[in-house]
């Protein structure tokens, strides 16, 4: 039984795959608390993976992306269960992790990490891109943590134009290494 928070259709606004249609899998829970934290993923109901399945197919239709978020979706041990019923479904799936959590994965599940006060090594090295939050500064102590191909999203946090500009700047000192990531669903008001 998976603990969830929602399940809707909406767009990526984050990340390599900002603008692509998606339908989100926010499940309930999380190993971390972040003063910053803007997500509610409070435990909302409970569903076996049958369901979601079943859920991502009315909020989506033949939408073939997938993205399991949290809080923390890699804290449930039904999320393999989920992920491999998902890509059975003819799905490609997505995880947005804070990357605590080794986790053996699928090749063809694309993982975000985006570690805030710890982050496994096994983590860092699968991830397909890293999110890093600008929170009053640039979290630089995590860029080494990745390989060198991943790419690598600065995120600042709330939008905050204080934040952006921090940002900006770290992109512009390193732009071989370093991308902005705005959270354009916000900008452009969707979920």
């Amino acid at each position: 039984m998976l603990q969830l928070a929602e399940i809707f259709y909406s767009v990526q606004g984050e990340g390599m795959w900002t603008g692509t249609p998606a339908v989100f899998v926010r499940l309930a829970g999380c190993n971390l608390s972040c003063s910053f934290c803007d997500t509610d993923y409070a435990l909302k109901f409970f569903a076996p993976v049958s369901d979601v399945v079943r859920r991502v197919r009315e909020e989506g239709g033949a939408c073939p992306l997938v993205i399991l978020t949290g809080g923390e979706p890699l804290a449930q041990r039904e999320t393999l269960a989920l992920i491999d019923a998902l890509r059975a479904d003819g799905r490609r799936v997505h995880i947005e992790s804070n990357g605590t959590l080794p986790t053996e994965l699928p090749d063809d599940v694309w993982l975000t990490v985006s570690p805030k006060e710890r982050l496994s090594p096994e983590m860092a090295g699968r991830a397909n891109e890293a999110k890093l939050i600008v929170d009053g500064r640039v979290p630089e102590e995590w860029i080494g943590a990745f390989g060198e191909t991943t790419p690598m999203f600065l995120q600042p946090e709330g939008n905050k134009p204080s934040n952006v500009a921090l940002a900006v700047d770290a992109a512009k000192r390193d732009p071989g290494r370093l991308r902005l990531s705005l959270q354009t669903h916000k900008f452009i008001g969707v979920r």
